[in-house]
């Protein structure tokens, strides 16, 4: 039996309204006008085929008038696309059927972004938000044979320019961004994503096109345009009811017995209704019978993701006239912002259907500069890949794109939380009465596209931007500054707050990320110091102090961003690039850099640990050095991760509790140096494997303090665990373990870090023999009933480069095929750290890699995502060590 909470604690969801609309006598009549239509720039001088949905990039690539966008330096050779204004062309006949419908309506479900809609040469329309859907009354203006649709679109870079123009009595900053991000300015003034002008991640492509489909859809008596479901849990153990709410537009106003079901729960309701002319949204509540077993949705690691089918059929006269189907999901959630004994602040964590779920994931931005080029496939890759490393939540973050439906279906299967932001970043805004008015409809719009997703546990106001103004990140001027919180208040808190509570009351929102929450809503809205660690989420990257002291990390309640760059794998550079570019100071290497003295960040970072690479062959170095990026990346990232999940339980000096860990970022825009885990086109780096590991349900993590070794046990589990610690001390010159030590059983209770070994290091060297420091490491694992539980990790005594003892480990391969995939088989001669297996472009993953190799034998498995062979992959198979780039 599910537990509730009383209805002013309880947020709950269910999940998308999958609609499948029919009607009886008077039917839906939907007219597609997806497909080939003409593109033309202003001047006439290009003309060509596009298809939609599509951008003008894509199509230029798809007609050959540009070459890959993504090549070498193109971001900036092709910055004359954004500059200019095009115009799509469509010529097309509609049926009779269609026609005499008495409402004919043109719908866009997007345009990107600023653009005039005429038919037939009469002006419909126009549209200036690439997040809202339009659709304009045309029925008086289609005609038997030839109809010619234009859709004129604006240089989103000229339209910016011209509106902070306006903006005349003061700045609205930042005016442009870093020159190291080579891009375009006053993305702030334009209601598109923003990172389409550039990024620290990505390139500047400003796209314009219609980037989602465009069609006609006639009717006689009313259309059913949206269904969004919402269940909330009352005051007992089994009361549930559903709030559905129905967007209607009805020719003319029209009675209806609008019928709600639940087969599975025996719950069905019957709501005499009148729909008034035009556009409503109509709310219903259906009763769950409160003797019914509601199977709940939980997050992945947590549970299963079950479903509810749910019919809303309407009755005209005894006639179906309206018919929708949908699978519902049930689930709770809050966010608990409580004090904590022995702290000052408040707590920060996430209860879903009661149980407090840490977090354990990753940031997500655009998969592609031209969203037409996300395919389902690239979604369920991508998403696949998180939940293959043990995340059970993202972030997407606001600086990009709201998602498609596809991508939270597949959060909604899979059962990843998703933290929405609304889609603005690291920047201030006008509050215009025109800007104001198209970002309320953005929101409301998305906020009734996705509410009844049960993956999106939260909704976030912004990116950073309470952050940007409460430690100045513009230079404010004191004087001025309240007219910027002022604004502030009016964007997030008086206009999108408000809709959000207006339209969805089932789950929990936030002004800002990182914000103290609760706190920065005492303070005003923009606390003094977002970053405190003792209240909200924190934001924290240092790219110079030594990422492999756990001092240097703030002890926050929640770890929402966080990260270190590295750069992708040769055989994804290599796609775009020539061989003059293949060295760590090229013009090409630099280009890339968005992020500024990124590559020097990355550089000093790695030398506090390891060799830095010196072949004498450029090729091999340049190779060499993007391994060791990786390396540097994942070592760090997992440091840090691991004292996040370490610091669940306890509160020292008054900081812990922390409960999310979403480092900063999943995935790539573009074949660059990012903080992403993942490489454009899928290819996991060494981090994406180490979070294999690092986001395990159970797992030992291990930290020096004051010469003492802690080694703690986490377990993300609902149940109690009896556990020990086994501690493996090798030698850097043998792969014979030098001697094994165990801790003593301890209770580990379920969802909790717990202190399970403590020794002093010199007195476990000094006992195991022939080992210091800088000779001898760690490996270390949990057992339970003399069954290891969880991955085995490891722990170093000194950095790599200062160990003696390390040599050359001659790694041999040897590759098999079997009925499940592909094996692996290496054979090693030395202790070989950071083993790295790379089969090129062959798409597939393997079971581990970058691992530390302790043993002369190990089989790693390989899933390959497309058809490929035992000579493919052995000739294409390449075995990297540390001590391989030295």
């Amino acid at each position: 039996m599910t537990r509730c909470f009383h209805l002013l604690k309880c947020l709950c969801l269910c999940s998308f309204f999958g609609l499948l609309c029919g009607f009886s006598s008077d039917q839906l009549v939907t007219h597609s006008l997806n497909g080939k239509w003409r593109l033309s720039n202003m001047n006439g001088s290009l003309s060509l085929s596009a298809q939609v949905p599509g951008c003008v990039h894509s199509a230029l690539l798809q007609q050959r008038y540009i070459q890959d966008p993504y090549f070498r330096f193109s971001d900036v050779s092709y910055r004359w696309i954004a500059l200019d204004n095009w115009t799509y062309t469509t010529t097309f006949s509609v049926s009779a059927q269609l026609r005499v419908k008495q409402k004919v309506v043109l719908v866009f479900d997007g345009v990107d972004t600023i653009a005039t809609i005429s038919l037939n040469g009469v002006v419909v329309g126009k549209t200036d938000n690439m997040f809202c859907r339009y659709d304009f009354s045309v029925g008086n203006l289609l005609k038997d044979g030839a109809n010619v649709l234009k859709v004129g679109l604006t240089s989103p870079v000229l339209y910016a320019a011209e509106r902070r123009n306006a903006h005349s009595s003061y700045t609205v900053p930042p005016e442009c961004p870093p020159d190291v991000q080579k891009g375009e300015c006053h993305v702030n003034f334009i209601r598109k994503e923003q990172s389409s002008f550039s990024w620290d991640w990505g390139p500047s492509f400003p796209t314009m096109g219609l980037w989602k489909g465009v069609r006609l859809e006639g009717h006689d008596i009313l259309q059913l345009i949206r269904v969004s479901s919402v269940p909330l849990c009352y005051h007992n153990v089994s009361q549930w009811t559903v709030q559905i709410e129905l967007l209607i537009d009805a020719v003319q106003t029209t009675n209806v017995q609008v019928v709600l079901s639940i087969p599975e729960l025996h719950a069905e309701e019957t709501f005499p209704t009148r729909f008034p002319q035009g556009k409503t949204k109509n709310s219903f509540t259906l009763h769950i019978n409160s003797g019914s077993q509601v199977k709940l949705w939980w997050p992945r690691g947590h549970g299963d993701q079950p479903y509810y089918n749910v019919a809303v059929k309407g009755f005209q006269d005894g006639f179906l006239i309206l018919r929708a189907e949908s699978k519902v999901y049930f689930r709770t959630v809050e966010l608990i912002q409580e004090p904590i004994i022995g702290s000052p602040g408040l707590s920060f964590y996430f209860l879903i259907n009661g149980k407090p779920i840490f977090l354990k994931g990753s940031n997500w931005i655009p998969a592609h500069s031209f969203q037409d080029q996300v395919t389902p496939a690239v979604l369920k890759n991508l998403l696949q890949s998180a939940v293959d490393a043990n995340m059970n939540a993202l972030r997407v973050w606001g600086g990009g794109v709201y998602e498609q439906d596809l991508f939270y279906h597949i959060c909604d299967e899979l059962g990843i939380m998703v933290w929405q932001d609304f889609m603005f970043a690291c920047a201030m805004y006008p509050t215009e009465d025109d800007f104001i008015m198209t970002v309320s409809e953005e929101v409301r719009q998305q906020i009734q596209r996705l509410k009844s997703h049960p993956s999106i546990i939260i909704w976030s106001g912004n990116n950073e931007n309470e952050a940007a103004l409460a430690t100045d990140w513009f230079n404010i001027p004191a004087s001025q500054r309240p007219k910027y919180v002022e604004d502030y208040v009016t964007l997030y808190v008086n206009n999108i707050r408000k809709i959000v509570q207006e339209e969805d009351q089932s789950r929990p929102f936030l002004v800002s990320s990182p914000t103290n929450g609760a706190e920065s809503e005492q303070e005003g809205w923009v606390a003094a110091n977002p970053y405190d660690p003792h209240y909200g989420d924190v934001h924290f990257y240092s790219y110079t102090l030594d990422c492999w002291d756990w001092r240097t990390f703030p002890r926050t309640r929640f770890a929402s961003e966080y990260g270190f760059q590295s750069w992708p794998s040769f055989s994804t550079l290599q796609l775009v690039s020539i061989k003059e570019d293949w060295s760590y100071d090229s013009n090409f290497t630099s280009h890339r850099q968005h992020h500024d003295d990124g590559n020097q960040q990355m550089m000093l970072q790695a030398a506090l640990h390891f060799i830095l690479p010196n072949a004498t062959d450029p090729l091999k170095r340049f190779i060499d050095t993007l391994y060791i990026t990786q390396v540097m990346q994942a070592q760090c990232v997992k440091a840090q991760t691991e004292f996040y999940r370490r610091s669940r339980s306890e509160i020292i000096d008054g900081k812990g509790r922390t409960m999310g860990a979403l480092y900063w970022q999943l995935n790539d825009i573009w074949q660059a140096p990012s903080w992403a885990s993942i490489e454009f086109g899928g290819k996991w780096k060494m981090l994406h494997y180490f979070a294999q590991n690092f986001f395990a349900d159970v797992l030992p993590v291990a930290f020096d303090d004051d010469d003492t070794l802690f080694i703690y046990a986490i377990s993300d589990l609902s149940q109690d665990l009896k556990l020990r610690a086994v501690v493996t001390v090798f030698s850097w010159s043998d792969l014979d373990p030098v001697c094994t030590l165990k801790s003593d059983l301890l209770l580990v209770p379920g969802g909790s870090a717990v202190s399970i070994f403590e020794h002093l290091v010199d007195t476990m060297l000094a006992g195991c023999g022939r080992c210091s420091r800088l000779t001898c490491l760690f490996t270390f694992h949990l057992e339970k009933d003399s069954v290891q539980l969880g991955p085995t990790n490891h722990h170093f005594l000194c950095s790599p480069k200062d160990a003696q003892g390390l040599q050359r480990p001659n790694i041999t391969a040897k590759v098999q095929e079997e009925e499940t995939g592909f094996t692996i088989t290496l054979h090693s001669s030395s202790v070989a750290p950071f083993v790295w297996l790379d089969v090129g472009n062959i798409p597939g993953c393997f079971s581990s890699n970058g691992f530390l190799m302790a043993s002369r034998n190990r089989t790693v498995r390989f899933n390959p995502w497309h058809q490929t062979s035992v000579a493919e992959l052995t000739a294409s198979l390449t075995i990297t060590s540390l001590t391989d780039v030295y």
